[in-house]
């Protein structure tokens, strides 16, 4: 399969709700009672459509090809007020960080941030009353009951927004995903020619004391990305989900490190002023080309204010530093 064959951040399915049953209308009778009251059941709630987080599931690719989701018919109330059976209720099970929202107003719902959680997406019919509930002295015997309430049909978005501790933000070829291969058990593809990142990558990094973070490598950005440009449009979203922002950035620029810094920092301030409130740090990557002069002048023209560390991701160097500050930044 190709990268981006298994990674689904994005689908689009329609939600079918279960029908309530109907009240029943009996009336009791049997060998010793001709002219019994009124006894029937209430009938069953319909099936809703239910979102169930689950912290195994990293893709929304299992419901990609899912276009319809029917919950089942509540049924009927019965005699001697027994109410009908509930209608089934549909399980949808999604990765962490997904957000259901309506498609035709865009209004966000809920989000599924926990193992375990559960959200109703459409509710069920309630289940009509049976006429055991219309008794009363002035209408002894009523021999109607109420219909089940329709279910709910909407289409429903269900959007993928990557749950990480640390977010790695950078342009094509910053070395993002060396950095991740490197500190951490993932495998992200690496290659010499821009874009070779489709998809985030999650990459569980190992500290010290047995402690450890997550870490997503977002595909590049590159500038007029919050504009639609490129990738970074459709995985900016990623980085709304991250507790810090890792800003790499090459020894090797074109530009000053502060003028790439800067484009990046803007292109995230125009997608969503609110990521401008995470903490960020600064990594120059591919510092192993740098000798100590070189170094020295580069750190007087580092922007103001934010943390910094120079790393080669080949050579191994400055990675616990760099470590070290991630940690504390998270906690």
């Amino acid at each position: 399969m190709s990268q981006g064959s298994n990674f689904v951040d994005y689908v689009k399915i329609c939600c079918r709700s279960g029908r309530g049953g109907a009240g029943s209308a009996h009336l009791h009778r049997d060998i010793l009672t001709s002219k019994g009251g009124p006894d029937g059941g209430d009938g069953g709630r319909g099936g809703h459509v239910i979102l169930k987080g689950n912290s195994q599931l990293w893709t929304l690719l299992h419901l990609k090809y899912r276009k319809h989701v029917i919950a089942g018919d509540g049924e009927s109330g019965g005699s001697s007020l027994r109410s009908g059976k509930t209608g089934r209720d549909e399980f949808l099970e999604v990765p962490l960080g997904t957000i259901a929202r309506d498609a035709e107003t865009g209004e966000v719902l809920f989000e599924i941030t926990a193992d375990g959680q559960t959200e109703i997406l459409t509710s069920g019919g309630r289940g009509g009353l049976g006429n055991w509930h219309f008794k009363s002295s002035t209408q002894q015997t009523p021999r109607f009951a109420q219909p089940g309430e329709t279910g709910q049909e909407q289409w429903m978005i269900l959007e993928l927004k990557v749950l990480a501790d640390v977010g790695l933000v950078g342009f094509p070829n910053a070395g993002k995903s060396t950095l991740l291969s490197v500190v951490s058990a993932a495998k992200p593809e690496i290659a010499d020619y821009a874009f070779t990142t489709l998809v985030p990558n999650l990459g569980i990094v190992s500290y010290r004391d047995n402690r450890s973070f997550v870490m997503a490598d977002i595909p590049g950005i590159i500038e007029g990305a919050s504009q639609g440009k490129g990738l970074g449009l459709r995985f900016l979203r990623h980085i709304e989900r991250n507790s810090v922002l890792l800003f790499m950035v090459p020894a090797d620029t074109n530009r000053t490190i502060e003028q790439e810094y800067n484009i990046l920092l803007s292109e995230l301030e125009d997608y969503n002023p609110e990521l401008m409130h995470k903490p960020r740090i600064l990594a120059i990557s591919k510092s192993d080309v740098l000798d100590e002069e070189l170094m020295e002048e580069m750190k007087q023209e580092l922007p103001a204010g934010v943390p910094y560390v120079f790393i080669s991701s080949v050579a191994q160097k400055g990675l616990q530093e760099l470590k070290d500050l991630l940690w504390k930044s998270i906690v």
